[in-house]
């Protein structure tokens, strides 16, 4: 037996950030993470919208770009001193995916970050309170999904986290908030829905369901993921990536995803190398290696795209939006080749037991693994 599962709400286009004016409760946590939700006055929209509602509020900000074990407890033990009956997430992934696992933490705070590594094993939440996810980026899709990724910064290793009880009550995808990001971020969260959508359409649990949603996603990524880039004012751009962004995220929620983001796991938990970023240079690939296993999904996508190949596709996407084409080329990240080949046997073998593998059409073995590492770190 299968399931279908997003939330219950998704408000969606512009002013639907007032939706958290028709809440009702008595406290609601808003968690975010830089200074950007509060410089473009978004932060204080929203809380005006919930004190409006009759609600006492209270921040929890300072979310990093790759969200620690540390950072979640210490938002947990906020919550459990707040006591609040909403749970608010807005800004980026790493804000989302942080508050989703601060909220199974505040519902049950006798569990251990290792009690919820295991897929599906988190237990029953709201119990406490409800969560509500408002993204300020067009990419993670955490708004939508059952995923979370949480790194553990002693072991240097990104755990996705999965569970159906961490989908959010209700999503918020309002264009206005992503408009205000800057081109490099654009770019690099709007590779990460591409590669959503791929990897959930070529996945071993796609299904008739999700691949639609997958394949428009990948439409609207190559349509408008350039004018979003090119201008950040262009407001049909940033509606329609935020929109892709969901529906990739409603598609691999139900389907996972595959190598992809295992290999971009365990190389952004050893470099630092933000996710979407990871995303775009490993896709085209991925997509080689897959391609003969997953040849009639590929074929289905490069039909209704008029195209002859999705590989070069993505890289000349990737090429217009300015992405380096191999890890190697990154020069604002402190490492070397000589820290990657130290890390690559062990980024290897940890991407092969992530559970992302799972799902991907074809079988890898640690050795593919790290010919796939190498492609992408020194170029084809």
């Amino acid at each position: 037996m299968n399931a279908f599962l997003v939330p219950p709400e998704i408000q969606f286009g512009e002013n639907s950030l007032e939706y958290l004016s028709a809440l009702e409760g008595e406290k609601a946590v808003l968690v975010t993470g830089g200074s950007s939700m509060k410089k473009f006055g978004f932060l204080d929209r929203a809380e005006e919208l919930l004190q409006g509602a009759g609600m006492e509020t209270m921040i929890i900000d300072g979310v990093e770009p790759n969200p620690s074990v540390k950072t979640v407890y210490a938002g947990r033990d906020d919550m459990l001193d707040f006591k609040p009956d909403w749970v608010i997430a807005i800004g980026g992934g790493s804000a989302l995916d942080a508050a989703k696992i601060m909220w199974v933490f505040y519902e049950h705070p006798e569990l251990k970050f290792e009690d919820i590594i295991e897929v599906a094993s988190i237990p029953e939440l709201r119990n406490k309170a409800k969560f509500i996810a408002v993204p300020s980026t067009s990419g993670t899709a955490s708004e939508i999904t059952a995923f979370s990724v949480i790194t553990d910064t002693e072991r240097k290793i990104k755990y996705p986290i999965v569970s159906p009880e961490i989908i959010p009550d209700a999503a918020v995808v309002d264009p206005e908030i992503p408009a205000t990001m800057p081109p490099h971020i654009t770019a690099n969260t709007g590779m990460d829905v591409m590669a959503h959508a791929v990897e959930s359409i070529t996945s071993t649990n796609s299904s008739d369901y999700s691949a639609p949603l997958a394949l428009k996603a990948i439409e609207l990524v190559f349509n408008y993921l350039p004018r979003a880039f090119a201008d950040g004012d262009d407001m049909e751009a940033r509606e329609k990536m935020h929109n892709a962004s969901t529906l990739a995220g409603m598609a691999f929620s139900n389907s996972s995803l595959g190598i992809v983001h295992s290999l971009a796991h365990k190389i952004g938990g050893e470099f630092h190398v933000t996710h979407g970023l990871a995303n775009a240079i490993l896709l085209p690939h991925v997509i080689e290696y897959n391609y003969e296993a997953a040849e009639e999904q590929f074929k289905t996508v490069e039909e209704y795209m008029g195209i002859d190949s999705l590989a070069d596709e993505v890289r000349k996407l990737s090429n217009e939006l300015d992405i380096k084409p191999k890890f190697q080329d990154i020069d604002w990240l402190d490492y070397s080749d000589e820290d990657f080949e130290e890390a690559l046997a062990r980024m290897s073998q940890n991407a092969l037991e992530d559970p992302c593998t799972l799902t991907n059409p074809k079988k890898p073995d640690v050795e593919d693994m790290k010919e796939i590492y190498k492609k992408a770190y020194y170029g084809v």
